[in-house]
Parts: structure tokens; C-alpha cells; sequence
């Protein structure tokens, strides 16, 4: 049977497709819980491999036990034997708990805690560029299912394992006291699953990661489905769309079954050397018996022991199947953490003015063709307006995404206040510039938390004056629960002007020295737009603003405009002495203006 193509082409975007030393595992689950609970992690782990040790021995235990208790004289004996034996077991049964005590008492849970705010610091510090090509589904599966598959079942899964390796060694190994011959046998058998499991490990390995991926692909898929879903009702297109997602549903089927598939016969032929093996130990003590050389009851305690053991032994490979998931797991997550952040230059330093200079700067995005910006130099003054004009796609929100650090140019430098910007901490660059989105982002909770985020810590009288200077304060009050009503999934309640009007007062609660404005009344009706002009008035007063304009209208008072083209500052000045000059921007005017008598003509 062939592979399905997609399980074919998955490795290549699952990563690494080899097997993973438990060595390497274990230590990299050490490093997964943090040190805070990394000793406690390697104590518990230490706790369920001597548990699974004194289990062995006191399996092992019986064969003595058995056999003085056949013998009339030895009664006596019997007990020890069988008081060594409820020891062991005892202490084995302890330290098992006292080591899952570590699931027990919460710690994991913290510990799976701590792991998902490290890796929401760590999205933090990606530079953007590295992120916007991850789908926010992928990563939602990452940071939720691949930390649980990673920490909350850990100790359940190595119990197994170590009970399905350690004990059964151990109990050979007791047993190679009591009768070399029986306990030289189960020791034959013991290590013939590892080069099975060796050869079989590999493949499993494989699997489990392109199963990893196709779950990934899923869960972005079902994300964005149910995202857009108003937008492809409205479109008709619900339909159409549900077919791409059951297509990828079906992708996930057609990797599960193969791979259910392809491990049959192989687990089989493991389970199956582990059964006639341990056969074969009972074939040769019945012999022994027979001969007179095995007392019957060492070998009634031997079945006993094999009747123990073959359950685990069989199934060690579906319990290290459990391992591969967690194995792959923290391979992603070790991926995503191994993003280096933007590097920060020494020393930090902070600007003590907001002038904004862009000097010789370059920037390719990752896998482009051209350059998005070319030998682009400009000069922003403090506490002026400046609009960035040009057709889609030359740049303008490029410049922006610069400003704001998303990512660093590879020629040249920007600067605020003489400052580059890689000496400004990350954090501190947030602090000094404000960001109005022509696409609002409103978070799925209150009215009152959704314009806090602007600035944490203000109080509820700050908030409701940023909302009040922003325009939102009639709409607010209509709301079922005022203050306190959650705003739905992208803050679906509210209308688009609502929505940027709740924007604005968040950056007007923030009262960052540097304002950058997406074009945010573009998609706007003309009631709307006046009422986001005149929170945007309150919004830029005394500030360093920059405008990504595309209605020329609404910028004809700025300081200076910066014509884009292809990536280059082609022109540069006011409204009128642009239009002065002919050129790219007088043209854009008049394009502007007959289209605007057109549409009045019309």
C-alpha cells in the first residue's frame, strides 16, 4: 500500500523526523517545567523508575515463596518470603504515589502554567515577520494541545513505560538469584524487544509527527472557518468553504489510518515475539520439571511472573507511541522558543524627543523578489503631522511596521530622537508610539478592559474620560450593560465606527508621544467619519503623527507628505507646493477629483 501524498509530504514541514534518545527526552521535559520545578520533575521521575525496580524484585519474590511454602518445613521461610515481598511491593506502591504526588498536588498544572506564559513572552519578542507566515490557529494549538500533550500526561505515560521495561528486568533479574536457568531465559527474552522497538521506533517517530501536523493544519483551518463564517454566509460561500475544511478532515483521516495501518503488523510481530518468548521460558521449566531438575511450584510462581509481565512487555511499543506525541510536542515547542528575538544593541538608551528620521533604509521581506523599501530617506519632526501617500503595495505600512519594530531593516537605520531604535528596549518602544488600525481588534470582554489595555493600571474615571474624548460615550451608555458589556469575537457587537472610536480611546488612554493612523475612516459612513475625525482631533494634539493616507482630502493640512513609490520617496512638501510640481502627486489629485465628478455625475 502507497502513502497518502499529504502523509507523504508532512515531514517536511514537521521538522525533525528522527528518534529522539529518552535521554534527550527527559531532559527536555526538565527544561519544559522550568527550573522552578525541574528537581521535583527529576525526583518524581526517580521515584516511578524505583517503584517500577521493587515491583520487579518483588515479583521476583514469589518463585522463593512458592517453592517453601510447598515444602512443609518451610513455613517459616515462607513468611520471610512472603513479608519481603509485601515490603517491596508496599514501597513500591509508596514512592509511586509520593512520585505522582508531583501530578497530584498541582504542581504540573503550574508547571504547564508557567510553560504557555513563556511561550506567550516568547510570541511577545518574535520579531512579526517570523510570525505572520504561522497561522494563529497552529500556534493556538501549539501553546494549548502541544503543552498539554507535553506535561499533563508525562508521569502517566513514563509510569508505563517504566513498568513496562524496569519491572520485568528487575524480576529477571531476582529471579537469576533464586534459578540461574529461569532467570538467564526471561533475560533472553527481555532484550529482544529493544532491537524491535529500535527498528520500529523510527517509523513511529515519523507518524506521530506528521499526525502532529495534520492536527495543526486542522485546528487552523476550523479557526478560520469559524472566523470567517459571517463573512462567507454573506457571500454564499459557507458551503464551499466547509468543503475545504472537510478536505482537510479528510487529509487527517487518510494520515490516521495509514498509520494505524503500516504499525499493525509490526506491533503484532512485537507482541508476538514477547509472547512466544515468554512461552518458551514456561516450555523450558515444565522440561525441567519433568526432569526433576525445577521444583513445580518455582515453576507454578514462574507463570505467575510471565502471566504479570506479558501485558506490559507486549505493549511496550503503544506506550512509546504515547512517548513519540509527547517527543513531538516538545520538539515544536523547542522550535518556537529557539526564535531569537530582534537583537537589542548596547547601551540601551531612550530618546528625550520624538523626532523620527529614516535613514538610507532598506527592507526585503523573507522570501521576496524586490525590495519593499529602497534607499528610503525622510525626516518627521516633533509634534508635526506628516502623510504617507502612494498606490498599494508601495510601502507605506512597511515604513510603519519599521517604526513600530516589528521587524529591522537590513540597510540603513530608524531613529526616534537621534536614537536607533535597536537600542530602545522593546517594551519602551510600545510606550512611545500609538497605533489607530484601519482593521480594528477588539478583544472578546468588556467595554471598560478593551480601552484599559491602553494603559493597565489607569483608573475607571481615566478610562471614561479617554472614551469620552473619543467620542464612544453615547453609544457606550445603549449598551446592555454599559461599561461591563462584552464586546463578542473582534468586537462583532459594535459597528465599525463604534469599534474604531473604542480604538482611539484606548490610544488616547495610552497618550503615547508618537500617534501612527492606519487610514482609519477609510471604510467609514460620512456620520461615522466625523465622529472618528473628532476623536482623532483630541487623539494627535502635541503629538508626532504619522497618516497612511489613501483619500488625499483628508490630508491636504498636513506638516508634510511623502509620496511613495515602489519603495522610494519620489516627493516630498506640503499640500500645495506638491501639486505645484506636477508629478506623481498632482496626478493622484487629479485622479482623485475626477473620479469624485464622475461619482456626482453618475
Amino acid at each position: 500500500m502507497n502513502a497518502p501524498a499529504n502523509a507523504k509530504a508532512a515531514p517536511r514541514k514537521a521538522g525533525k523526523t528522527g528518534a529522539t534518545s529518552f535521554l534527550t527526552t527527559f531532559r527536555q521535559l526538565a527544561d519544559s517545567v522550568g527550573p522552578e520545578d525541574a528537581p521535583g520533575l527529576r525526583r518524581a521521575l526517580a521515584g516511578l523508575i524505583a517503584a517500577a525496580a521493587l515491583q520487579g524484585f518483588g515479583l521476583a519474590a514469589i518463585a522463593p515463596l512458592f517453592t517453601a511454602a510447598a515444602t512443609g518445613p518451610g513455613l517459616g521461610e515462607a513468611l520471610v518470603w512472603f513479608g519481603v515481598m509485601v515490603v517491596l511491593m508496599g514501597t513500591a506502591s509508596a514512592l509511586r504515589w509520593v512520585a505522582q504526588g508531583f501530578d497530584f498536588d498541582g504542581r504540573m498544572v503550574r508547571a504547564t502554567w508557567r510553560l504557555r506564559s513563556r511561550l506567550g513572552a516568547k510570541l511577545r519578542e518574535i520579531p512579526l515577520e517570523q510570525l505572520q507566515d504561522r497561522r494563529a490557529g497552529e500556534l493556538n494549538s501549539m501553546v494549548l494541545g502541544n503543552v498539554d500533550e507535553n506535561l499533563l500526561y508525562a508521569l502517566t505515560v513514563l509510569n508505563l513505560v517504566f513498568t513496562a521495561v524496569v519491572t520485568p528486568f528487575c524480576a529477571a533479574l531476582g529471579i537469576l538469584l533464586f534459578d540461574w536457568r529461569l532467570g538467564l531465559l526471561l533475560l533472553l527474552v527481555f532484550p529482544a524487544i529493544v532491537p524491535l522497538y529500535r527498528w520500529r521506533r523510527p517509523a513511529l517517530g515519523r507518524g506521530k509527527r506528521i499526525l502532529g501536523q495534520a492536527h495543526q493544519e486542522a485546528s487552523a483551518d476550523v479557526l478560520e472557518y469559524t472566523q470567517g463564517l459571517p463573512i462567507l454566509r454573506a457571500v454564499g460561500r459557507a458551503g464551499e468553504k466547509a468543503e475545504r475544511l472537510s478536505a482537510t478532515f479528510r487529509k487527517l483521516e487518510q494520515i490516521q489510518i495509514f498509520g494505524h495501518r503500516k504499525g499493525a503488523k509490526p506491533n503484532i510481530i512485537v507482541a508476538s515475539v514477547v509472547e512466544l518468548g515468554l512461552v518458551a521460558v514456561l516450555g523450558v521449566g515444565v522440561w525441567l520439571v519433568v526432569a526433576g531438575s525445577l521444583h513445580p511450584a518455582a515453576l507454578g510462581a514462574v507463570f505467575v511472573i510471565v502471566v504479570r509481565l506479558s501485558e506490559p512487555l507486549s505493549t511496550f511499543i503503544l506506550y512509546t507511541a504515547m512517548l513519540e506525541v509527547m517527543e513531538a510536542a516538545l520538539e515544536r515547542i523547542a522550535a518556537l522558543m529557539a526564535i531569537r528575538p530582534a537583537p537589542q544593541m548596547d547601551p540601551p538608551a531612550m530618546p528625550e524627543s520624538h523626532e523620527i528620521r529614516f535613514e538610507g533604509v532598506g527592507f526585503t521581506y523573507a522570501n521576496a523578489d524586490s525590495p519593499t523599501i529602497r534607499d528610503f530617506d525622510a525626516v518627521l519632526p516633533e509634534r508635526s503631522l506628516t502623510a504617507l501617500v502612494g498606490p498599494s503595495g508601495c510601502g507605506k505600512t512597511t515604513l510603519t511596521r519599521l517604526l513600530l519594530r516589528h521587524f529591522d531593516p537590513q540597510k540603513g537605520h530608524v531613529t526616534i530622537g537621534g536614537v536607533d531604535l535597536r537600542q530602545i528596549p522593546a517594551d519602551r518602544i510600545d510606550g512611545l508610539v500609538s497605533v489607530v488600525f484601519q482593521d480594528v481588534y477588539l478583544f472578546n470582554d468588556t467595554v471598560l478592559a478593551n480601552i484599559r489595555m491602553g494603559r493597565p493600571e489607569a483608573s475607571d474615571d481615566e478610562v471614561r474620560a479617554a472614551a469620552a474624548a473619543a467620542q464612544c460615550l453615547d453609544f457606550i451608555e445603549r449598551l446592555p450593560q454599559g461599561w461591563h458589556t462584552p464586546l463578542g469575537e473582534i468586537g462583532g457587537r459594535l459597528s465599525g465606527g463604534e469599534r474604531q472610536r473604542i480604538s482611539i480611546a484606548r490610544a488616547l488612554l495610552k497618550d503615547a508621544p508618537i500617534v501612527v493612523l492606519d487610514e482609519p475612516t477609510a471604510a467609514l459612513d460620512t456620520e461615522s467619519e466625523l465622529a472618528v475625525q473628532s476623536a482623532l482631533d483630541a487623539l494627535v494634539a502635541e503629538k508626532t503623527v504619522i497618516v497612511i493616507a489613501h483619500r488625499l482630502s483628508t490630508i491636504v493640512g498636513a506638516d508634510q507628505i511623502l509620496v511613495i513609490e515602489n519603495g522610494k520617496l519620489v516627493q516630498a512638501g506640503r499640500h500645495g507646493a506638491l501639486i505645484g510640481q506636477g508629478g506623481r502627486y498632482a496626478r493622484m489629485w487629479a485622479a482623485q477629483g475626477a473620479r469624485k465628478r464622475w461619482s456626482v455625475a453618475g
